[in-house]
């Protein structure tokens, strides 16, 4: 269907009105673990943003109300955000959580973990005493990269954890490369939250299957 038909635009809109999109995530992972690939091991947190028109040369002739700038390093962004989480063996997406994009990376947390995790992997954007003590205390592994204390310099022993750190969290931007890179997905098709959020489950389901075709096809 050509993008923006009629038919096509209700098409779209079933598949958001009963969250469709959601359920064929889930049930691509369903299918995933039946093969035998993994999602119950450690999880890597991350999110990514995605733009979208910040022009207000359109019928509306305002920008997407449910978009949001948000500033990254010395930049600016207009957009929205994905937050998955990823299983640390297979570099499967089991979790996926949209927000506009000036919402912190940390407050999208508990969406994005299955609650059998040994290990959880993330940035500085995600440091959390509370959630380290928490997690810890179970015997788990917390691969969240540490912060230097405020005016002050990091430990090397902290430098040493975060490559550490940082080259087991090299998995997950592999999901975002595909929806980016093979799929072409830099930019928000629609607007509002809640069409841009099926997509997202839509890509991310057909990016699990990308990325595990060899595996599949074993």
């Amino acid at each position: 269907m050509p993008r923006g038909s009629p038919c096509r635009r209700a098409w779209c809109s079933l598949l958001e009105r009963h969250e469709l999109t959601d359920a064929l995530f889930t049930e691509v992972n369903a299918h995933l673990a039946d093969k035998g690939i993994s999602l119950r091991s450690g999880t890597l947190v991350d999110a990514t943003i995605i733009d979208a028109p910040s022009s207000t040369k359109n019928k509306a002739g305002a920008r997407d109300p449910e978009m949001s700038s948000t500033k990254k390093g010395n930049d600016w962004y207009f957009g929205m955000k994905a937050h998955i989480g990823v299983d640390v063996d297979s570099g499967v997406t089991h979790s996926l959580d949209t927000t506009t994009a000036k919402v912190h990376d940390s407050q999208v947390w508990g969406e994005l973990l299955h609650g059998d995790e040994d290990s959880v992997w993330a940035d500085k954007g995600y440091v959390s005493a509370e959630r380290e003590v928490e997690f810890k205390a179970a015997g788990k592994i917390w691969g969240v990269m540490r912060k230097a204390p405020k005016g002050g310099d990091m430990h090397p022993l902290d430098a040493r954890i975060n490559r550490i750190i940082a080259s087991v969290r090299a998995k997950v931007e592999h999901p975002f490369r595909v929806i980016k890179r093979q799929f072409g997905y830099v930019k928000t098709r629609y607007r509002g939250l809640a069409k841009n959020r099926a997509q997202l489950f839509t890509l991310f389901a057909l990016g699990n299957l990308f990325l595990m075709r060899r595996k599949l096809l074993a």
